[in-house]
């Protein structure tokens, strides 16, 4: 049986990757195998704990997802681990709306009969920590709330007060602190935290955050905490724990997936590469920065996202490589990008500065980036149909991106309709869907749907 842990915050920046990561890595180095999870659509804390685990991190999401899509993901990954950490999203109650729980922390937690440790940040408080706290622990009985991390803390007297007002106030123990320490602190860009593909992650941030946890916090009763749990209440183990194994695989051959993977396109989802797998795919990953072609015999492409403005002049002088996706599409092959791919595609990338690097230019007009922010889950209906989708056919995914796509013809198909996620009445466009090319902004989780790989691969086929 494997245990189970969820870090969880007060609200977003509280250091809940800091210490999950590190936990993470701390676990890893007593010889325990530790499957990593992130609560929410986020790609770049899953890379971080990608790399303190040294297993790729899934996604729970229960806004994309249904709740038992979510919980044979969490049974599928971790039927092999000896304990799943998990780090939530935002605020532990924080989800896709303010009236419900859908997507927060707090209802994955439930679905998995988690306990849940959360983090505070108390770097500005003494015994109000306490009354935060006790907020917390009493807003949602049914949350199985064990107990709390500070951070930020200013000294030993200030943790140690501090935590004796909280365990007073709840009656739940403090499993320690952490300090104040900027070294602690993971760099940011625009999207959050700078992906681990970038930054050598286990050496310059995963590597004094596993020696902080170690330090400070009570590691044998975490772990104690998540083995009680799968002791006290094991999960269900439904027949649809792996739906990958499900997927038919009566195609004519199996075909060839280049898939693009580097420091500008590497926002992909595990359980996607592996559905695609179970339907019949071979994956081989190309570089769109460095490879001068992709890959031999490759029958589809997937462009995902990532952050291409950052490498845009290197994008930019792989003529090679634009001119291989070219002959790509001509030749009919199924094109798949999200977001990052999408603006690779596109003639142009502006960058901040305002230069302008030339793109594959399979998509007309240019991807213009800015300071404004466009993030949330988005409902999508399929404007037409096309070897992923039927027409009127919806999905659920999420998208957040600072560029916007400028001078899109406005006789091009889109990909998708996409509808406000409280299913209001208005809508807008979004993406392109020109024969073999599908791209859109909005991410998908295949999971939710796995019969999308098994579409994407008769494609290749095809």
């Amino acid at each position: 049986m494997t245990a189970r842990l969820v870090i969880a915050g007060t609200h977003s920046g509280v250091g809940k990757t800091t210490i999950a990561a590190g936990l993470m890595a701390a676990l890893r180095r007593r010889g325990l195998t530790v499957q990593p999870f992130k609560v929410g659509p986020d790609y770049i804390d899953a890379g971080h704990h990608t790399a303190a685990a040294g297993r790729p991190c899934r996604n729970l999401d229960a806004w994309m997802m249904p709740l038992e899509a979510v919980r044979s993901l969490f049974l599928h990954a971790s039927r092999d681990a000896d304990i799943a950490v998990m780090e939530g999203v935002m605020g532990v109650y924080d989800g896709a709306g303010y009236d419900a729980e859908t997507g927060s922390t707090a209802e994955v937690a439930k679905l998995l009969h988690a306990p849940v440790v959360l983090v505070l940040d108390a770097s500005k408080l003494a015994r109000s920590a306490a009354a935060l706290a006790q907020g917390y622990q009493r807003f949602d009985p049914q949350l199985l709330l064990a107990g709390f991390i500070l951070n930020r803390v200013g000294s030993a007297a200030h943790g140690t007060g501090v935590a004796r007002a909280v365990e007073k106030a709840t009656g739940l123990p403090v499993f320690g602190w952490l300090p104040r320490d900027e070294n602690l602190k993971f760099p940011e860009r625009h999207l959050g935290l700078v992906p681990a593909t970038e930054t050598s992650a286990c050496s310059t941030f995963v590597g004094p955050a596993e020696k902080a946890v170690v330090r400070h916090l009570a590691l044998d009763r975490l772990l104690a905490l998540g083995r009680e749990a799968s002791f006290r209440r094991e999960l269900e183990t439904p027949a649809a724990a792996a739906p990958a194994s499900g997927l038919r695989r009566n195609h004519c051959y199996t075909p060839l997936l280049a898939v693009a993977r580097d420091e500008a396109f590497h926002f992909t989802y595990e359980e996607n590469l592996e559905l695609l797998q179970a339907a019949g795919a071979r994956l081989a990953f190309f570089s769109p920065l460095r490879d001068a072609a992709l890959p031999e015999g490759a029958a589809g492409v997937v462009l995902s996202g990532g952050f291409p403005e950052v490498h845009a002049a290197q994008l930019a002088a792989n003529v090679s490589m634009r001119h291989a996706l070219h002959d790509a599409h001509q030749r009919g092959l199924p094109i798949y990008a999200e977001c990052g791919g999408l603006m690779y595609l596109t003639e142009a990338i502006v960058d901040l500065d305002g230069r302008e690097h030339r793109m594959v230019g399979l998509l007309p007009g240019r991807s213009v980036m800015s300071k404004r922010l466009t993030l949330g889950y988005r409902l999508a209906r399929a404007v037409g149909s096309s070897w992923l989708l039927t027409s009127g056919e919806t999905v659920r995914g999420h998208e957040f991106h600072y560029s916007h796509w400028e001078n899109r013809p406005a006789d091009l198909p889109p990909a998708y309709l996409l509808l406000p996620s409280s299913g209001a009445s208005d809508n807008w466009a979004d993406g392109a869907c020109v024969g073999n090319l599908l791209a859109s902004y909005v991410h998908l989780n295949f999971w939710a749907k796995p019969e999308l790989a098994e579409r994407f691969v008769a494609a290749c086929c095809r």
